[in-house]
């Protein structure tokens, strides 16, 4: 799976906040606190000196124009030496995953031996606008100098320009939201209502199960002000929820006879999430015991007015084949749940000979009995654990690690979909014992 010749990029350690639904526990703070708490809980769990560290890579969507290098100002908040290079991605909902890969590639050429990685997301936060003509009023009352000028400012403006406007998550390209794509895409591949349902459930009770069982180890107790009341797991799963609960809710995007709903999508959520990713000598010579290699990787880029949410089903074989593996070698498969709909039409998309054949294949990937559901996300997804833009990426790379040493796995498989019809996926190998 790898070059012999090359370093190998090992995981050390990751962990996350509590995820908490936005608009709850997080409304008080800014993305910047998040990702402070996250860095700095890393460096007090692994032992790690931050002056081991060579360069923060936090991902973020939603960002805050305060703090638009929050990867920067939260590492000097948590205590990290200036001199330890910090830089912010975005890439959509996969912006964590990016961050990780740009960590892996500043330590496979020699630029880094030691980065952390992840990202960080307030959607209790988001960045509250105005129309144009109002921003254009703004920006020239900062001329104004004496207190009559201020009647410059209302005339012939309307009291609908003054009204704040919160982003749409939507497709700029398109202007379609993404429940809207994940209703077309959930159509097209006959994606059923009840079994969009049955999957909602089924990570629901995933994630109260791992949380039950002391699975989600990744999570860390945090406390931020003014209350400081420690919070010790995810406030975003629904351990009562039901069939007859999830069937009962209506349509939210495509009405009447659409089938995505709030039960069967991932939830408005705040969180952070960073990994400790390293070269694999520097971290034996430092006395780490890795918890997996981190192999192949790949981005992928498709249509997003028909394809948006698809780009696991893109992604996967293209990761696959640089791997030189098969689907049925992977013990351990964490999907990004954006919505049900859409993981369960990339996975019919990968058992799709028709799918396939686009790719230049002659048979689907995964041949019906292939794709094992026992293997996916077996501690809950993003639908049950929520879904903070920039930091999810980060979970499911420490998640898919965690699996493979608790179940005894040998090969993981990370991806996940992102706006822009954008498309990752990623390999772990579990460190020998």
């Amino acid at each position: 799976m790898t070059n012999p010749s090359t370093p190998s990029v090992v995981l050390i350690e990751g962990l996350r906040s509590p995820f908490r639904r936005s608009g709850t526990d997080y409304l008080d703070l800014i993305s910047y606190d998040l990702a402070r708490g996250v860095l700095k809980s890393l460096l007090n769990r692994t032992g790690l000196k931050a002056s081991e560290v060579d360069q923060v890579i936090m991902g973020t969507v939603a960002q805050n124009v305060m703090t638009s290098n929050v990867a920067r100002d939260a590492a000097l908040a948590a205590g990290f030496p200036n001199t330890v290079t910090a830089h912010t991605v975005t890439q959509a909902c996969i912006s964590a995953n990016q961050a990780i890969c740009s960590g892996m590639a500043a330590i496979l050429t020699g630029q880094a031996d030691t980065v952390i990685a992840g990202g960080t997301e307030i959607l209790s936060d988001v960045p509250i606008g105005f129309k144009k003509e109002a921003r254009k009023r703004f920006f020239e009352s900062r001329k104004y100098q004496k207190p009559w000028d201020y009647l410059q400012f209302f005339k012939g403006l309307k009291l609908s320009d003054l009204a704040p406007q919160a982003p749409a998550i939507a497709e700029f390209s398109t202007g379609e939201s993404m429940g809207e794509s994940a209703d077309k895409l959930a159509a097209m591949f006959q994606i059923s209502r009840e079994g969009q349902d049955s999957f909602a459930l089924r990570s629901h009770q995933n994630a109260a199960r791992a949380s039950r069982e002391g699975k989600l180890s990744d999570v860390e107790p945090m406390a931020f002000a003014p209350g400081f009341r420690v919070l010790e797991q995810d406030n975003t799963f629904r351990e009562d929820s039901s069939l007859e609960k999830l069937a009962a809710l209506k349509p939210v995007f495509s009405k009447p006879f659409g089938t995505v709903t709030a039960g069967n999508a991932s939830p408005l959520t705040d969180g952070a999430a960073a990994t400790l990713i390293m070269r694999e000598d520097k971290a034996l010579a430092l006395g780490f015991k890795p918890k997996a290699y981190l192999r192949q990787y790949t981005f992928v880029a498709q249509d997003p007015k028909d394809e948006l949410l698809l780009g696991p089903a893109y992604a996967t074989p293209k990761v696959l084949d640089k791997a030189k593996v098969s689907f049925k070698d992977l013990d351990v498969i964490e999907i990004h749940e954006a919505f049900a709909g859409q993981t369960l039409a990339v996975l019919a998309a990968l058992e799709s000979d028709h799918f396939a054949q686009k790719m230049g294949k002659d048979k689907a990937i995964a041949q019906g009995e292939s794709i094992d559901m026992e293997k996916i996300n077996r501690w809950g997804g993003s639908i049950s654990l929520g879904h903070p833009f920039g930091a999810t990426g980060a979970r499911l790379v420490t998640m898919a690690a965690n699996r493979l040493i608790d179940e005894g796995g040998q090969l993981a498989l990370v991806t996940a979909c992102a706006a822009g019809g954008l498309g990752h996926a990623m390999l772990l190998e579990r460190y020998p014992a």
